[in-house]
């Protein structure tokens, strides 16, 4: 209670550019960078479907996903958001490559752009750097994670 107003419980609300909901999950937010990424990517379709080289196409997919992969590091991965993030990949690819009226499987999509699912590994790096840099400005976080606590251990009973 504050003052005279009950205060409820939220669905879910935005906190630094992340969304936060009730239950710790993070499907919401994936969805809704996902739906940030799309009209980003549509708005620069000409490029991606001009005769670029595939290389600087590929530059510019990657360039995307930086805008569904802003906050990823705090992201805990279920199975159905890492199948929205593959789904999102591959929307990506057979954008700068594939007709929309051929029927190609997403293996042959991938030889033809000459890439491989990356998106999930993207995370994982990013998260692995991050985790780096918060051990190495905090020592003593770095010191619990590790271990390297100094002190005496007691022994009992002798």
């Amino acid at each position: 209670m504050t003052g005279q107003k009950q205060l409820g419980n939220a669905e879910y609300f935005n906190y630094s550019g992340s969304m936060i909901t009730y239950d710790a999950r993070c499907t919401c937010e994936i969805k809704s960078r996902i739906a940030m990424a799309k009209p980003a990517f549509k708005k620069e379709k000409a490029l991606f479907t001009s005769k670029v080289e595939l290389n600087l196409r590929q530059k510019l997919v990657k360039y995307i996903w930086s805008i569904v992969l802003y906050v990823a590091v705090k992201w805990t991965l279920q199975k159905v958001d890492q199948k929205y993030l593959e789904s999102f990949e591959m929307w990506c690819w057979r954008r700068i490559e594939i007709s929309w009226t051929d029927c190609v499987g997403n293996e042959e999509v991938l030889e033809r752009v000459k890439e491989g699912r990356n998106i999930l590994q993207t995370i994982k790096r990013r998260k692995a750097n991050w985790i780096d840099c918060i051990l190495h400005w905090n020592c003593l976080l770095q010191h619990v994670i590790e271990g390297k606590i100094d002190g005496r251990v007691e022994v009992m009973g002798r």
